[in-house]
């Protein structure tokens, strides 16, 4: 595959003149590439469906979520692994970014890092890789050589690799279990994957870890119950949280909070049930951690 080929550094035939237009037009040109995005992530979302439920029972099993990329892509899969553990209340050893060249390149532009496969092989093997994991390689281009080469080792050890280019056929796809590729066309300003690539490939790892965490039972509603209230603020938040999912006062929910020991999920199952700790613990075990089927246990019993 010739870099010169790829779609993603193609001209834009619609932007060519964009350095000679007003502000107004400008912007609109750009609006106008950028609604472009949503479609083609629209066309992906079986690949997205599939990823989500395979990467789901890795996930509940005890398998990690890693993200790894090279530069802007490397960036994003560290942004959504980052705001994950915070919002879901995970530990940082289930998910994870590893970007080319290590934290440094998330700020600086390391030369060489993306073209070396030997360091996106080592990259993984640093974090002792298994078959239980989840494996996310994302690269606008798809022939990133960094990113390639470790999927093509998370691969070979037997974990989940889901593949986020926005080309198609690429290098990357093909060692992937499920291959997202949303095809966005040639960037306004060429070769700039920070835009629409960038775009869609947030979108996509936007769905993708949000869906696993709702098919994980760590969202009640469309609540998020995994926030751990650990400040004033955080705890402002569950209390409404709780008031919220419940349909009762936010001193109902406070109470209910205190008697869960800070958790939850629980205190939501406490108000809902209208049971005991220990009927309620036992029904999140029952369960799997999911409040809504275990609140259709509790009115089976």
């Amino acid at each position: 595959m010739n870099f010169e080929d790829l779609l993603t550094e193609q001209r834009n035939r619609h932007s060519t003149h964009i350095d000679q237009v007003d502000t107004d037009d400008m912007v609109e040109i750009i609006n106008r590439e950028d609604q472009r995005v949503g479609r083609s992530v629209q066309k992906q979302l079986p690949q997205i469906s599939e990823a989500i439920s395979l990467a789901t029972k890795q996930f509940d099993a005890g398998g990690r979520l890693i993200y790894i990329g090279a530069g802007t892509s490397g960036r994003l899969g560290v942004l959504d692994a980052t705001e994950l553990r915070p919002t879901y209340g995970l530990e940082k050893s289930q998910t994870f970014g590893i970007i080319a060249g290590g934290p440094e390149a998330m700020f600086d532009t390391l030369e060489g890092v993306e073209d070396s496969a030997e360091l996106g092989e080592k990259d993984l093997k640093k974090v002792n890789l298994s078959q239980k994991d989840i494996v996310i390689g994302i690269a606008a281009s798809g022939a990133t050589a960094y990113t390639v080469a470790a999927l093509d080792y998370a691969k070979r050890q037997g974990a989940l690799t889901i593949a986020v280019a926005c080309v198609t056929d690429s290098p990357l796809a093909k060692n992937a279990t499920v291959a997202i590729c949303p095809i966005v066309g040639p960037e306004v300003i060429t070769g700039a994957t920070l835009m629409k690539a960038g775009t869609a490939q947030k979108m996509v790892l936007n769905m993708v870890s949000s869906g696993i965490m709702i098919r994980s039972g760590k969202v009640y509603q469309n609540l998020m119950i995994n926030v751990v209230p650990t400040n004033e603020k955080t705890k402002r938040r569950a209390k409404r949280i709780i008031a919220a999912a419940t349909q009762t006062s936010t001193l109902a929910a406070e109470r209910a909070l205190e008697r869960a020991d800070n958790n939850v999920p629980l205190a939501i199952l406490l108000i809902e049930t209208k049971g005991t700790i220990a009927e309620a613990k036992a029904l999140l075990k029952q369960s799997g951690g999911h409040v809504s089927d275990a609140v259709k246990l509790s009115l089976k019993a």
